[in-house]
């Protein structure tokens, strides 16, 4: 029993699909005055899963960090919907409609479930919402939020991004600590929310699931790009995603 809901998705629908969707150029950003990302250019469109892989420590967080404003980015754009947004504050970036799921389920433990979904909802959002795309979440609305289990915890990080009415949402590490099915319900979710109008950039470390869902992905590797193109490529060439993984430089078509 995953817990994830296959009733119609209505975020996304708020937003509408219009727009360019999150474009990223040149990016630099550094830690201790340390590049850790070296210049990268992608674009996340709607209605579409962007995969982003890589080895641990390739800097892939720290990549979803500067783009929402976690970390400031050193230099480079990131545009949403066609408004650069580098410089704005993390605050701005969400009202603008960035999402971002970070990695390690941070919730609010003292919070119930009910509680840390109202923090977040927009005037235009509904809990049933949340409640319909995760049902496991109902009877525990007054549960305090450190008290659920690590998937009901994750659904929860999920809803609570939703209910900001996100344009695109990042979602960094999903799977993380969770069993095969939950993590595989979640995973199959970012692809139903891409399909209903959201951008996802999706990264994750189980790559055969994402690539499953995906559209098109970024293999990073020392802070560039080593693969750009279609998941489906990836998929068909597990060589080329081992190569890409080391830092050989491959094209997508």
């Amino acid at each position: 029993m995953t817990g994830v809901s296959q009733a119609p998705l209505p975020a996304a629908s708020q937003n509408g699909q219009a727009g360019r969707g999150l474009i990223v150029s040149d990016l630099v950003v550094e830690r201790d005055t340390f590049p850790i990302v070296r210049g990268v250019s992608f674009d996340v469109p709607r209605g579409e899963v962007t995969v982003l892989l890589g080895i641990n420590g390739a800097g892939k967080t720290t990549l979803l960090e500067a783009i929402s404003g976690i970390i400031p980015a050193a230099s480079g754009t990131i545009e949403l919907d066609g408004t650069g947004i580098r410089k704005a504050s993390r605050r701005e970036r969400v009202r603008r409609g960035l999402g971002h799921v970070e990695q390690g389920r941070r919730i609010f433990r003292d919070l119930t479930t009910e509680e840390n979904l109202r923090v977040a909802g927009r005037e235009d959002w509904s809990i049933d919402e949340a409640f319909a795309m995760f049902p496991p979440l109902k009877p525990r609305r007054k549960t305090r939020a450190g008290l659920l289990s690590g998937g009901e915890q994750q659904m929860l990080v999920v809803a609570r991004a939703l209910a900001a009415r996100p344009k695109i949402l990042m979602a960094d590490e999903l799977s993380l600590g969770l069993g095969p099915s939950i993590a595989t319900a979640l995973v199959t979710t970012m692809r139903a929310l891409a399909d209903a109008g959201l951008g996802i950039l999706l990264v994750e470390q189980f790559a055969a699931l994402a690539l499953q869902v995906g559209d098109r992905a970024h293999v990073l590797s020392q802070g560039r790009f080593a693969y750009s193109g279609p998941c489906q490529v990836l998929k068909d060439s597990p060589g080329i995603l081992k190569r890409a993984y080391l830092g050989e430089s491959e094209k997508g078509q």
